[in-house]
């Protein structure tokens, strides 16, 4: 190695152990992709325009939009600590470091979600369809609920590795300098990430125009209470998670087999005869249903789909997750699942 080059690697290590809180510090291929640092320091308007797709990252391994921002901010106060001249990429900067802040907080997250009241389901977002964020990974199914649902069986550092492979095409060396290992055990950690998801993954694919209607099929039964038709639309084996978070009354375990819950879904309906409304919206990326009671939100239900049939319904209830997805939540009552 030249004299140079040495002189630029040990800029790099130095600049590297000024990034103190991050877990593990930020990785040196960042720093040493290029020869040499670039003397033009982005400014704040710059780094900022990094925002959607850090948040795009964050809240796919939090499952939580607030707990998302609040890692993108953390990650942007890191940043103007830090000695921006050394960094050779700024988005290859941002994005590593708000994964591992991710990674740290939804490792945190599973211990207290061992003491969450219920089942625990991501935050649901409002999509406008004609408004989605601009990257075209944003556009797919991949922020869908099932989807969502589907990462938490992953360890932290799986879901990490999955993501910034699978959705947003990052190269094995650059996820192995995220997480501080090796690019085999990170191809590793991939396949086997791949492979658990793959094991609940949907076999047949819904076309979105096919995903509208089958959701209109399923609101059009449940306001009906039309037990036959709603039988139709569900799989054998489908499941039912609520999440009221100790804060409305929810079922409380998960509901397994079309007959079951065929029962609990009228069932509710029927006790919010006249006073519920089911509406269309576009949340997480694809229809599903919220329901409103005196025009504010009491949940959404999202579906699951595979084929022409409902694999999974998750309805969230809990009101302090409803903030971002339409009208203010119904603060008042309990929820329709008692």
């Amino acid at each position: 190695m030249t004299g140079r080059l040495h002189k630029e690697r040990r800029a790099a290590i130095r600049t590297a152990r000024l990034y103190e809180g991050t877990t593990p510090p930020v990785p040196l291929l960042y720093l040493l992709r290029m020869p040499a640092a670039s003397s033009s320091v982005p400014d704040a308007a710059e780094v900022e325009r990094y925002r959607p797709r850090l948040v795009s990252i964050a809240y796919r391994m939090l499952g939580s939009f607030e707990d998302a921002e609040d890692a993108v901010q953390e990650t942007f106060l890191r940043w103007h600590r830090a000695s921006t001249g050394q960094i050779a990429s700024t988005e290859a900067w941002l994005v590593s470091v708000v994964t591992r802040i991710a990674i740290d907080r939804l490792r945190l997250a599973s211990t207290r979600r061992e003491q969450y009241v219920g089942s625990w389901l991501p935050e649901p977002i409002a999509t406008d369809p004609a408004a989605l964020p601009d990257h075209p990974v944003e556009l797919s199914s991949d922020l869908s609920m099932a989807f969502l649902v589907l990462l938490e069986r992953l360890a932290p550092e799986e879901r990490a590795a999955f993501l910034l492979r699978e959705l947003f095409d990052a190269g094995y060396d650059e996820i192995a300098s995220v997480l501080e290992k090796s690019e085999a055990a990170c191809r590793q950690i991939i396949h086997r990430a791949r492979e658990r998801v793959r094991q609940d993954a949907p076999r047949n694919p819904v076309p979105p125009d096919a995903k509208e209607r089958l959701v209109e099929r399923f609101v059009s039964a449940l306001a009906a209470e039309d037990r036959d038709g709603l039988l139709s639309l569900f799989s054998d084996d489908v499941v039912w998670m609520s999440d009221g978070g100790g804060k409305v009354q929810a079922v409380p375990r998960i509901i397994t087999g079309a007959e079951r819950v065929v029962k609990m879904a009228v069932g509710f309906q029927r006790q919010g005869r006249g006073l519920v409304t089911h509406q269309i919206a576009h949340i997480n990326g694809e229809p599903a249903v919220l329901t409103l009671v005196d025009g504010r939100t009491v949940f959404t239900t999202s579906l699951a789909l595979d084929g022409d049939r409902i694999t999974g319904i998750y309805r969230v209830l809990n009101p302090d997750k409803l903030r971002r997805v339409g009208p203010p939540p119904y603060m008042a009552g309990s929820g329709l699942e008692s």
